[in-house]
């Protein structure tokens, strides 16, 4: 469920569309090769590789750096396609382009799902998230035309409700007031002063926030917007359902606390 974009076909920098923003310095239409994505076998494996990956933010490609795939790249790359990439095979192109949108969505739901049977807590959860890990894998195996018509929303309705029960249970050994943001919109506050120790951040929009110093032990923090986000000197160790791209598209340095199994951000400043 990591990405390993030297087995992939450069899918992510193919299959969506992004427009002129502070993310991106082109418009680019869904199924179009992005113009720095390699030609040549010399630029990357079979040249998909990206010929401005150092510079992708003073060049005005911010939005590249904070994509995360989980893994779904190589999965439909060297799986469901067997290793035969558009460019040598045209033609297949549009459904790989259309298994790579949804086989992505499969995969965080993957991430998610492992990240809940990884919670002590949750404990009284686990045959029920080991079935959705299990119907989850299933489909990510299903051939090309049948991954194409996944219903992938619905499916994902069947398991959000599994990992909100994962998460209340987790909080619920957190002590004092557990703050409720779901869904709210806290961009560019201040909430410094604010005890977020167990609070429930889902899908709030936190872009700018100010989280400096923060204690986000116990924090759900699944589809927070921390883009712009302040977390210099925040302890984000116990945070639950971190992904990596929100740390990419944060601020943060030296004295931000990250759990084992993240990266520290390059452009992250080296201290407070």
């Amino acid at each position: 469920m990591r990405a390993d974009c030297g087995s992939c076909f450069g899918l992510c920098c193919v299959a969506p569309a992004f427009a002129r923003s502070a993310d991106f310095a082109i418009d680019k239409p869904a199924g179009h090769p992005c113009p720095n994505l390699g030609h040549s076998e010399g630029e990357g494996k079979h040249g998909f590789g990206c010929g401005i990956h150092t510079e992708l933010r003073p060049r005005g490609f911010a939005g590249c750096t904070v994509y995360d795939c989980f893994g779904a790249g190589q999965k439909v790359a060297q799986v469901t396609f067997a290793g035969k990439d558009w460019r040598q095979a045209p033609s297949s192109a549009p459904l790989m382009f259309a298994v790579f949108a949804t086989m992505r969505h499969l995969h965080e739901l993957l991430w998610y799902l492992t990240e809940a049977r990884d919670l002590p807590a949750a404990a009284p959860l686990h045959a029920r998230l080991d079935d959705a890990l299990a119907e989850t894998r299933r489909l990510t195996d299903l051939p090309a035309d049948a991954l194409a018509g996944v219903d992938v929303d619905a499916h994902r309705m069947s398991v959000v409700p599994l990992l909100r029960e994962a998460s209340e249970l987790a909080r619920a050994h957190v002590r004092g007031r557990r703050r409720a943001y779901q869904g709210r919109n806290v961009i560019g506050k201040d909430l410094r002063r604010t005890d977020l120790r167990g609070a429930d951040l889902r899908g709030a929009a936190a872009v700018g926030a100010d989280l400096r110093g923060a204690d986000l032990t116990g924090a759900d923090v699944t589809g927070a917007d921390l883009r712009g986000a302040d977390l210099r000197g925040a302890d984000l160790r116990g945070a639950l359902f971190l992904i990596q791209s929100q740390l990419d598209a944060a601020r943060g340095d030296g004295a931000t606390q990250l759990p084992a199994a993240f990266s520290r951000p390059g452009h992250w400043t080296a201290r407070r």
